[in-house]
């Protein structure tokens, strides 16, 4: 069962302060260390608010032994009632420099108004002023982060960590995407033209497509998901690489196949041919921008294997 904040002994509450200060310290330990690779000046900064972190529970610490010994009761914040719950995002990897950031933000604000609340609660006046010591420390260390920030990251180390962010989203979001996206839009011709040109019936096809691009993007997510977690090939979370790659393989069939919802059979096909023309020149466009492949190339590779899949249809 939780305690409520305003049963807490003061021997509690510094005990609580200790402990927080040590996980806040491992936390920021943690981020550390998973971004040191990508975003090394990130992970100095966190390296640096770790040192911070470790200050303050010494100094508690030594607080704690001059008024109650060296036994430090085991109370922690998810034992209290108020504290808020944190997510493990220090346990995700690869870890989003973003998500990092943001998470510190929260930690800082969080820990102010602990010693602040507790301050409050604290009879010992060197007690209370080492709480509102720490409390104007913590109001500080946004301020403290953003020093650290201009400190280690500077013009050049944003550019890298930039060039490191954008490779990251290439890997995770934009070759799942582009790959899922070609199929879509490729692999659903052949099937799509042919109950097509079969029933003459705009219905029909439409019906056809719409089982087709469904079923190609649920088996795109598997198959995406499933071939490999991410540990090693840092391309992030299968369950998101699964998404992303199925949602634009359905998208991709379904954007041809709508125009199939005309009566008009003939113009129904003119529309869906169109849209076709659309989507290839889009997945060359994004293989150009974010591939680095010329975009001739590009277009002549996807207008091919495009024309050859409908040719088959």
């Amino acid at each position: 069962m939780l305690k409520k904040f305003k049963d807490l002994t003061e021997k509690e509450i510094l005990a609580i302060a200790i402990a927080a200060e040590d996980e806040d310290g491992r936390i920021y330990g943690e981020f550390a260390d998973a971004l040191r690779e990508e975003y090394p000046s990130t992970a100095k900064m966190f390296e640096d608010m770790r040192q911070e972190e470790v200050e303050h529970r010494d100094r508690l610490i030594a607080m704690f032994r001059k008024r109650f010994g060296e036994h430090i009761p085991l109370i922690r914040r998810e034992n209290v009632k108020g504290f808020l719950q944190r997510k493990p995002v220090w346990l995700v990897r690869p870890l989003g420099v973003k998500v990092a950031r943001k998470q510190a933000e929260v930690m800082e604000l969080e820990a102010q108004r602990f010693y602040h609340k507790a301050a409050t609660r604290t009879s010992d006046a060197s007690t209370r002023e080492l709480l509102y010591q720490l409390a104007e420390e913590e109001r500080k260390h946004t301020q403290t982060a953003g020093e650290l920030e201009e400190k280690h990251l500077t013009a050049s180390a944003k550019a890298q960590e930039e060039e490191s962010h954008r490779k990251l989203f290439l890997l995770q979001v934009v070759q799942p995407g582009l790959a899922g996206l070609m199929d879509g839009s490729v692999s659903t011709l052949a099937p799509l033209f042919a109950a097509a040109f079969a029933t003459k019936h705009s219905w029909d096809a439409f019906l056809v497509g719409l089982a087709a691009s469904i079923g190609a993007g649920i088996s795109m997510a598997f198959s995406e998901g499933l071939s490999d977690d991410g540990s090693l090939t840092g391309r992030g979370s299968p369950w998101l690489r699964g998404a992303v790659t199925g949602l634009m393989t359905t998208a991709g069939g379904i954007g041809h196949t709508l125009p199939f919802l005309i009566s008009s059979f003939h113009v129904a096909t003119l529309v869906a041919a169109i849209v076709v023309a659309v989507e290839l020149c889009v997945i060359s466009y994004v293989r150009h921008k974010y591939m680095d492949t010329p975009f001739l190339q590009a277009t002549f590779q996807v207008v091919v294997g495009g024309v050859l899949v409908f040719l088959t249809g």
